[in-house]
């Protein structure tokens, strides 16, 4: 097993088609594995061809962003150069053919997907909860855990999307009581102390990525209190590459490489030692991935 993991990169994405290679192996070459999360069916299936070029320490996860359920502004880095009129098709979330992909054995994990509350449109929430609801259901019947996505709105904070997801979890639950449980990880966690306890107490971890070696802003989070009181056997981190490097890489190209920054993070708010901190990441990866 490596050093460090990050659980949740896109180096499937456009904007690393010049140095895709590069990156990866500056990654592997830093003793770190990387899990490629797909947001749609071609960023999904980039994610598994990628996963197939090294035989150790690259993964894939699939699944529908909640962004993609419907129409949305133009991510170049994502999706590559195109007007500003240009949005993405508004993919419905088709099962059969997820379905056929998870039998593939580099592929990990369902995801991302959840909740994005971002912009609060009724409408597109509602196809949000149906995509999210089929792979919820795609997990239990395969085993394989789900790469949570979910934001806030920065100006309304009337709705909880974290609170609204372990909702859709609990109904799916009574629904399928033959169901033990479902298996997880909300990535990018920027919610709080109780967010945090609710999916800990569902057996649901929460990784933390580049935000957290910020200066403290607690109008977005409050990452010291909630990494003081988040389990370590409950922690995992991700970069979310291209976006959000940590620190000292703010506002360059973020890369998974860079995912010890925010291990050397939690351990410094922990006050345990780094190495400790790695190898329990490690450890919970391997756990909950089946890695």
């Amino acid at each position: 097993m490596p050093k460090y993991i990050d659980i949740h990169c896109h180096v499937n994405f456009k904007v690393f088609d010049e140095d895709r290679d590069a990156v990866i192996r500056r990654v592997l070459d830093n003793d770190t594995w990387l899990m490629n999360v797909g947001t749609q069916i071609d960023t999904s299936k980039k994610a598994i061809e990628l996963a197939h070029k090294y035989p150790e320490g690259v993964y894939a996860i699939i699944g529908l962003h909640p962004i993609h359920t419907d129409k949305s502004f133009h991510d170049e880095q994502e999706l590559g150069e195109g007007g500003k009129e240009f949005t993405s098709r508004g993919e419905i979330f088709d099962k059969e053919v997820y379905r056929e992909l998870l039998k593939d054995p580099k592929v990990v994990a369902i995801g991302e997907c959840g909740l994005d509350y971002f912009h609060l449109d009724p409408e597109s929430i509602e196809k949000q909860k149906k995509a999210f609801m089929e792979q919820i259901e795609l997990s239990s019947e395969t085993g394989k855990p789900l790469m949570l996505h979910i934001r806030n709105n920065p100006e309304d904070q009337s709705r909880n999307p974290y609170s609204d997801t372990c909702e859709l979890i609990k109904d799916f639950l009574k629904t399928h009581p033959e169901n033990a449980g479902v298996k997880g990880v909300s990535h990018f966690f920027a919610g709080g102390v109780e967010d945090m306890k609710r999916f800990v107490e569902m057996g649901i971890y929460v990784s933390f990525a580049g935000p957290i070696t910020f200066k403290p802003n607690l109008k977005i989070a409050d990452y010291v209190k909630v990494i003081q009181e988040t389990p370590l056997e409950m922690i995992l981190t991700d970069t979310d590459s291209p976006y959000v490097a940590p620190m000292p890489y703010r506002g360059k190209r973020n890369e998974p490489s860079f995912v010890r920054e925010i291990v050397k993070k939690i351990a410094e708010i922990k006050n345990l030692p780094e190495s400790e901190v790695a190898s329990a990441v490690v450890a919970n990866a391997k756990k909950l991935f089946g890695i």
